[in-house]
Order: C-alpha cells, then structure tokens, then sequence
C-alpha cells in the first residue's frame, strides 16, 4: 500500500469518529499523520498573512501544550523548520543546545523527548509546520522520513482542498481555520492590543511582557492573555521578567 493510500485510510479512520465538523481538519490530519508516520502525536501550524504564529489542531492535548510552549518561548524547531525551509530532527541533547528555553518548558511539560517538524508550503492555503513528537528519542532512528515529507505534502494538499472548494469570508477565514487552539490564540493577538493601549508601548513589546510574564508563572502565553481579556488581571500587573 502506497502513502497515499495509507494515509487516505488513516484520515478515513480519523473522521470516522470524533472530532466532526469541517473546523477540526487539522485535528483530524494530525491524527492520520501521527498513525502513518508512527509517532506518538502530530501538531500543525500556520503562519497567517500579517506573520501571526497559530496553531491548527493536534491529535493529542499533550501536542497542543508543547507547541504553546514553543509560542511562549518563541523559540523551538517548528518556527527553525519554517524559517530554514528544511527537516528539522531533534533529540533532546539537541533540543536543549538549539533551543533552550523550549527544551526546558517541554522537557517539564510534556513527554515528549525528540521532534520533528517539516515546512509546509507555500501553498493556497498558506504557509506553516507539522511537528511530529516522540516520547522515546530512540525511536527518531526508526522514523521514516521520506514518508513524513510525504505525508506533510498530503497533509497541505488537503488543506488546499478544503480552502479552495469550500465558501468562506475574508473575514473568518476557512472553516479549518476555526478551531479551538486557533481562536484560543487569536485571542493573544486581542491581549496585545489591549497592553498596547493601556501601557503605550508598541505590540512587540506587549508580546514580550506576555512571554516574561509567562515564563515568571510557569504558564503559557495564551493562559496569561485569557487572564487579562477575562479581566481577572490588568496589563499593569503584567511582571516584566
């Protein structure tokens, strides 16, 4: 059996069951990648036209939380993938030399212990990432990485798929666009325009009083923007680091 064919099994297998709706795409294609590719979970990401980082969906929770914790260091092998054009592979030596703060964060928060992430695109629906994980750094060994590469071109095939035959607003978006983890970062993008206006600083800077103040709580960005949009903290309580 073909990759293709695999993975159109897999993605069959996925959406066959939960998660339904066209707004959980992504969950769906993580699942299939992380069953074709064999690793413990999948995460996508995108990178929108204005240069916003968002995550797409993940096949596991733990996957949301290290590629929150990416965000939140503003570092890791998603973003280094992205911006280099290639395959990155990496261990957790690796991922403690490379990138530190990320390393720290997902060595505490999450099982896993070696990633790789593969650019996507560009294509019509954009630009982004898949961030395979595993829990057992032995196993990237065993990973096949000509057919990861294969499955994140299947992966931004499918997505192309559903932006280009399927009607959507400017305003929202494609309906893949919509899912949880998106919106829940978008609203960092909200928290920022309120530190913005209410310290007077430009938004660079109240992205970075967000990543200070996260890294000082042990808590991620897009927790600490939900706080100040809640109203259960002001930006001025922001801590700077």
């Amino acid at each position: 059996m073909t990759i293709a064919h695999r993975f159109a099994a897999a993605l069959a297998a996925a959406s066959g069951s939960e998660p339904a709706g066209p707004e959980m795409l992504p969950v769906r294609l993580s699942r299939a990648c992380a069953a074709v590719v064999d690793v413990d979970a999948a995460g996508l990401s995108t990178v929108d036209s204005a240069g916003r980082w968002l995550p797409l969906g993940a096949s596991q929770p733990a996957a949301s939380t290290a590629e929150r914790l990416q965000f939140t260091a503003g570092e890791g092998p998603c973003r280094s993938s992205l911006a280099d054009g290639q395959p990155v592979l990496a261990v957790q030596e690796d991922l403690c030399r490379r990138w530190p703060e990320f390393a720290g964060l997902l060595l505490a928060g999450t099982p896993y212990r070696a990633v790789i992430a593969l650019p996507l695109g560009p294509a019509p629906w954009g630009s982004g990432a898949l961030d395979l994980y595993l829990t057992d750094e032995a196993t990237i060994a065993h990973v096949d990485v000509f057919a990861a590469t294969a499955v994140g071109e299947l992966v931004s095939s499918a997505l192309s798929d559903a932006t280009i035959w399927s009607t959507w607003t400017s305003e929202e978006g494609p309906h893949w666009l919509r899912g949880s983890d998106t919106r829940r970062r978008v609203r960092v993008w909200e928290a920022m325009g309120m530190i913005s206006l209410d310290l007077d600083v430009p938004v660079e800077e109240a992205l970075a009083l967000l990543r200070a103040d996260a890294r000082w709580g042990s808590r991620s960005v897009d927790e600490v923007a939900a706080d100040l949009l809640t109203g259960r903290r002001a930006p001025a309580d922001l801590r700077p680091g």
